[in-house]
């Protein structure tokens, strides 16, 4: 379930709970899935509770894949419930340690925005964009929240357009150019008796909802399994059974690029790769009261690993490294085929 679904469509402390009970059983996979429950628990209305989860993941003796982004999130939650003074001092830890992934940065640029702390917000978002995106070529994906969010606040200081936001313009792909989405004075446009004016701003809002929508966790992914070469060796020595499944690794690879490029142009949206291990599959088919050598436990797995928050995003963005693991340019590796 997605923590952005409806109130009225999910229960939202019953499914941070489903969440928890998931992470009790996948250890390796806990941050994900106790970052969504805490997602659930702040639009129930239980932000202490949320709070604890986060605090729960950084004194958590393993690693996290990303601590600046649990921090991002503890700190917004906070001030949402009056922890302001606290809330500020995660924020400016989070700026000073100039994360690398832009979620961080977004999190606690749009936690000043909320609340009217503007010029503190320009400066974030302004600080994270010159970070990520000085002389790269493209911006990625992940990074566009940046430089609508700086485009967002510049309109609502009143701040003339320069270079980035003249970027955000370019990877904006709405049909209301960002100028209209962000203009301060639209919010008059809802009190208008003007009909006209009413349906304009109706639809400046759709598309704006539609960017919002967009800028929100995905559902997890379509997903096609992966396994290494070395776990693929070690799957078809213990069960030979699944050898007319995997001809070869090179054949392997070679299928998943085409079964996500038929996909793909048959219209299905949001595809991704998952990749297997032998001990991960063979307590899968344990717990399913199966063999790991039937072959139908496979798709079964990867739908299992991808709800689990283990899928990586199908196809890769512009200039990063290929799915499978070669270290080659997706475009010069499985990118460049035909």
């Amino acid at each position: 379930m997605r923590p952005d679904t409806p109130a009225e469509n999910v229960d939202h402390t019953a499914e941070a709970a489903r969440l928890e009970r998931t992470a009790g059983l996948y250890p390796e996979d806990a941050e994900a899935l106790l970052l969504r429950a805490a997602a659930h628990l702040e639009l129930a209305g239980d932000r202490p509770t949320a709070t604890a989860l986060y605090d729960r993941l950084l004194s958590s003796t393993d690693g996290l894949e990303n601590p600046h982004l649990v921090r991002a999130l503890k700190a917004s939650n906070l001030w949402e419930y009056g922890h302001e003074a606290e809330a500020r001092a995660i924020i400016e830890g989070v700026r000073v340690a100039s994360p690398r992934d832009p979620a961080p940065w977004v999190i606690v640029a749009e936690a000043l925005e909320s609340h009217d702390e503007l010029e503190a917000a320009h400066d974030t978002f302004t600080e994270a964009v010159r970070l990520l995106l000085t002389d790269v070529p493209q911006p990625p994906q992940p990074t566009h929240p940046l430089l609508f969010g700086r485009h967002r606040v510049r309109r609502m200081l009143g701040r003339s357009h320069d270079e980035w936001d003249a970027l955000a313009d370019t990877v904006h792909s709405l049909p209301i150019t960002l100028d209209e989405l962000h203009d301060p004075k639209r919010v008059w446009s809802l009190g208008s008796e003007n009909p006209a004016e009413l349906e304009a701003e109706i639809t400046r809002l759709r598309a704006e909802l539609g960017a919002y929508r967009a800028a929100l966790s995905r559902p997890f992914p379509v997903a096609i399994l992966h396994w290494p070469a070395p776990e693929l060796s070690e799957l078809l020595d213990a069960y030979p059974t699944l050898t007319s499944e995997y001809p070869s690794h090179d054949t392997h690879l070679a299928t998943i690029e085409s079964a996500l490029r038929e996909l793909s142009s048959s219209g299905t949206p949001n595809l991704g790769i998952v990749t297997g291990t032998v001990p991960s599959y063979e307590a899968f088919a344990a717990s399913e009261g199966s063999s790991p050598g039937d072959a139908t436990l496979l798709p079964q797995y990867a739908t299992t690993l991808a709800a689990r928050g283990r899928a990586v995003a199908w196809p890769p963005q512009q200039g990063a490294a290929c799915w499978c693991g070669s270290g080659r340019a997706y475009g010069e590796c499985h990118g460049g085929t035909v």
